[in-house]
């Protein structure tokens, strides 16, 4: 599917927002720890390109793949 670069950003920035309201509401990580976590992720570097299509995915869908790799690298803090 081909989507403009404009709602390309808009559907990435509007995911990540939704991401972490979800890590830090539901989670009870602090904004910072949330961003830090995210923002430093393969998860977030697949979110944001184009060709993975992660984008069009929901939230809980792309916070589970979140997860999934932190518990990988021995960050378990989300899981706890």
């Amino acid at each position: 599917m081909n989507i403009t670069p404009q709602q390309f950003h808009y559907l990435c920035n509007t995911t990540t927002t939704e991401i972490l309201t979800i890590m830090t509401e539901e989670l009870g990580i602090s904004l910072p720890e949330a961003c830090d976590k995210l923002y430093h992720s393969r998860t977030f570097e697949k979110l944001n390109d184009q060709e993975s299509g992660l984008y069009f995915q929901s939230p809980r869908y792309i916070l589970s793949y979140l997860m999934e790799e932190l518990a990988g690298t021995g960050d378990c803090a989300l899981l706890s």
